[in-house]
């Protein structure tokens, strides 16, 4: 593959970069993971893959899942979905409550844990088993039946949700969210809690570098309208408070999540996942970060 030896010169560079960052504390079931794991995973559209670290491990994409459920949402809604969720940058952080109060139960974008449940509470008026069909969405797009969601993250996650329970709640009493909360929370963690490895999670978002096309089976997974939004999305929200630094520094849509990964896509070539369970102040990987900086430096490409 003709990014392999640009990948490996940046892992042996970054693999011992720790130190500098936590794993997150507020999940305890995610406090418990080895902050050293470091993995990375790039697939290209003509079917090219090459993965380096620690890539037989699995971890929960947490808000990096916030894409799928958005694509979900989007093939079914179109525009209608904006009437309850809005697109700018929230610049506070991504489980704030302070926009909705101001912004009368509207969140600022669906990359935050408001937005997000807005867009949980939409799948769950478009799907009988909305648990079961983003599991299938997921296995779908990776090609990997084996995917799963983490029991045990999903119910530690479930056990220390109070603050989503008092976004979802503020959000239904501006008539933004209509289904049971308790149901929401519950669908919403649990697709928090997918796990997957980089070499997956780089496969399940070539569709957004390939026009909403799934390069592997040549089904259409969104309009090309949708997927070109979503990366404009995931360019200018996609990790939260740090979006604007993160396009400086690497030019790429990209989600981020706290369980460590980071996933970006280059429209029209490829995808590419990292993942350290590492921290920065803003939630994100810090190495994750720095691997695509150097990514896109030395490559010399990406959407700019």
């Amino acid at each position: 593959m003709v990014y392999e030896n640009v990948v490996t010169k940046i892992y042996e560079s970054l693999k011992q970069e720790t130190g500098k960052g936590r794993v997150a504390q507020y999940i305890p079931a995610l406090s418990k993971i080895d902050p050293n794991q470091y993995s990375i995973s790039v697939c290209d559209l003509e079917g090219g893959t090459f993965s380096i670290g620690d890539t037989d491990k699995r971890f929960t994409i947490q808000s990096i899942s916030k894409v799928f459920t958005l694509a979900m949402a989007s093939k079914h809604l179109g525009d209608k979905l904006w009437d309850s969720v809005g697109r700018e940058p929230s610049g506070t952080s991504f489980n704030s409550l302070i926009q909705l109060e101001q912004e009368r139960g509207i969140p600022r974008n669906p990359f935050i844990n408001a937005g997000a449940l807005v867009v949980t509470d939409k799948l769950m008026s478009l799907y009988n088993k909305p648990k079961k069909a983003i599991l299938e969405f997921v296995r779908e797009n990776c090609g990997d039946q084996d995917i799963y969601y983490n029991n045990e993250v999903a119910k530690s996650e479930l056990e220390f949700s109070y603050r989503n329970v008092a976004l979802a709640n503020f959000m239904k009493s501006f008539g933004t969210v209509e289904h049971n909360i308790e149901t929401i929370i519950d669908i919403y963690c649990n697709q928090c809690s997918i796990s997957m490895n980089t070499l997956t999670l780089a496969k399940s978002f070539l569709f957004l570098a390939n026009g909403g096309v799934n390069p592997a089976t040549e089904q259409r997974v969104v309009k090309s309208r949708t997927a070109k939004r979503m990366n404009a999305l995931m360019l200018t929200c996609g990790l939260y408070n740090e979006s604007g630094d993160f396009a400086y520094r690497v030019g790429l849509p990209g989600k981020s999540g706290v369980g460590g990964g980071i996933v970006a896509v280059l429209p029209g070539k490829l995808s590419i996942a990292v993942w350290s369970p590492e921290l920065n102040v803003n939630g994100n990987s810090y190495r994750g970060i720095d691997t695509l900086e150097q990514f896109t430096t030395e490559i010399g490409i990406s959407v700019f």
